[in-house]
């Protein structure tokens, strides 16, 4: 996957997910000098190269396999990773209620694995700007190899060692998405580099985060519209005449808190008990 969303037949270096049986995924590149070893079998990459996605193909042991460009939902989770990546079903309501448009510019901190990174980079396009903020080397050199690997060239992309809340020096920023245990020290900075009306979204694992953050951003005043919120995500078995919830589900992985900056000198107005 790139920031061109190829199309037509599949291609030398493109990533694919091959699905079995059992619908379960598995990530790999089309490298010609490296067959594909898969559940105990191998694949000849020239058997995918040149055909369309959606084929079918089987590996030495006999097993058949579909064949896809990754989607979102199918790369995330199966990313290379050494810190847990925040998941399609919130990635969704991250891109909506942070208000990420195209041409945005945007400044992200905590990359992980890169996955928030590439789903902002699809949704800012061409003509925006991401810039963003890792503390640990290791994880922003993970996050470069999976940029680089599965999102592809990304000129409008800039990775920086540092802490956000005191290294921040961007300005005219539209929009600040935090992947912190502490993103209430970055109120302040984020205030300078926001525009006026800018928004501010945190996404946090636990609810003492969350009511620190927004406490912290209610006495500062200078942010409005100040919301929390989960997504919580149930898939359904269907098969023949039955039609339940499937036994598991994906409930709580974390909170999405917004809030919008306010005009310089401005603060927000009182609220009703």
């Amino acid at each position: 996957m790139n920031s061109n969303y190829p199309k037509g037949p599949l291609c030398q270096d493109e990533s694919v997910v091959l699905l079995d049986r059992k619908d379960r995924e598995y990530l790999a590149r089309l490298d010609r000098n490296r067959p594909i070893a898969i559940r105990g079998g191998k694949i000849a990459v020239e058997q995918l190269i040149g055909r369309q996605e959606g084929c079918v193909v089987r590996s030495s042991v006999n097993e058949p396999f579909l064949v896809f460009r990754p989607s979102l939902p199918q790369l995330i989770p199966n990313l290379p990773r050494n810190a847990q990546v925040i998941y399609p079903k919130d990635l969704g309501p991250i891109l909506i209620w942070a208000d990420i448009f195209p041409g945005a510019r945007v400044i992200e901190a905590g990359v992980g694995a890169g996955a928030l990174s590439m789903t902002l980079l699809r949704a800012i396009g061409g003509t925006g700007e991401l810039v963003s903020y890792e503390i640990r080397e290791d994880f922003a050199d993970m996050a470069r190899k999976n940029i680089s690997k599965y999102f592809g060239p990304a000129p409008n992309w800039t990775l920086k060692i540092g802490d956000v809340g005191t290294d921040l020096v961007e300005t005219d920023i539209d929009r600040i998405v935090l992947d912190l245990p502490e993103p209430w020290v970055v109120i302040e900075s984020a205030w300078k580099a926001l525009k006026p009306g800018g928004i501010l979204l945190s996404y946090l694992p636990t609810v003492i985060q969350v009511k620190s953050l927004v406490d912290a951003l209610r006495e500062d005043k200078r942010f409005a519209c100040i919301e929390t919120m989960e997504t919580l995500m149930r898939f359904w078995h269907i098969k023949g005449m039955s039609a339940r919830p499937q036994h598991r589900m994906i409930a709580h992985t974390g909170f999405l808190t917004a809030a919008r900056r306010l005009a310089e000198g401005e603060k927000d107005i009182p609220r009703a008990p």
